[in-house]
């Protein structure tokens, strides 16, 4: 790894910083883009395979749907921040905020491939069998690359809070997998879930449409 002198984590060989300009989109075309991407936390890293689109108020399935909460407050921040909430009492999940400030776009991470740190992910989820199970779900990869409620709000394009988003020249599908959203109830006819195809750490059995 080589030290980034523009961000506040040290980024893997030939990776680069990404620019907040390009999170400052709607969040379908932001959810195409991060596909390949790299999350950097510490000396663990990921390929961003899998994610799905959120809408503010044009979703039903949106935490922001009804407006502006203290739970999903980071959601109407300034693109590049990272929204961490607590679902099912148990686990945590993460987004890329993204959008127009005040508009509560964002991007669930919903799966990646691991590609360094893998004893550190493996120690933070020991009962994962296989590589391809280590973060190949929202809760499973926020274990393993060690993220909680305390991130909330963290600056993916800075990486002051020792998380980052960077592109190492791996370019997204020029035709991605596309589907219905995972775990909702409201919203399942929209297809806003996006992932790379044929990859193994992909967090369940694709419907393509």
């Amino acid at each position: 790894m080589t030290p980034s002198r523009s961000i506040g984590v040290t980024l893997p060989e030939g990776a680069a910083p990404i620019i907040r300009a390009s999170l400052a989109a709607d969040s379908l075309p932001v959810a195409r883009w991060l596909l390949n991407k790299l999350v950097v936390r510490g000396s663990r890293v990921g390929r961003i395979v899998e994610v799905e689109a959120y809408r503010g108020e044009n979703d039903p399935a949106s935490h922001a749907y009804r407006g502006e909460t203290p739970r999903n407050a980071t959601m109407f921040g300034p693109p590049g921040l990272l929204y961490v909430y607590f679902t099912y009492g148990m686990y945590w999940c993460a987004n890329v905020v993204c959008g127009d400030e005040g508009n509560a776009r964002a991007v669930l991470l919903r799966a990646l491939a691991p590609v360094a740190g893998l004893a550190e992910m493996q120690a933070a989820r020991p009962t994962a069998r296989r590589e391809r199970d280590l973060c190949n779900g929202p809760a499973k990869l926020c274990q393993a690359l060690g993220v909680r409620g305390t991130l909330d709000g963290a600056d993916l394009v800075t990486g002051d809070s020792g998380i980052a988003l960077a592109d190492d020249g791996v370019l997204p599908p020029r035709r991605p997998g596309i589907g219905p959203r995972v775990g909702i109830s409201a919203g399942v006819d929209l297809a806003w879930r996006f992932w790379v195809p044929g990859d193994p750490n992909v967090s369940t059995t694709p419907r393509v449409r």
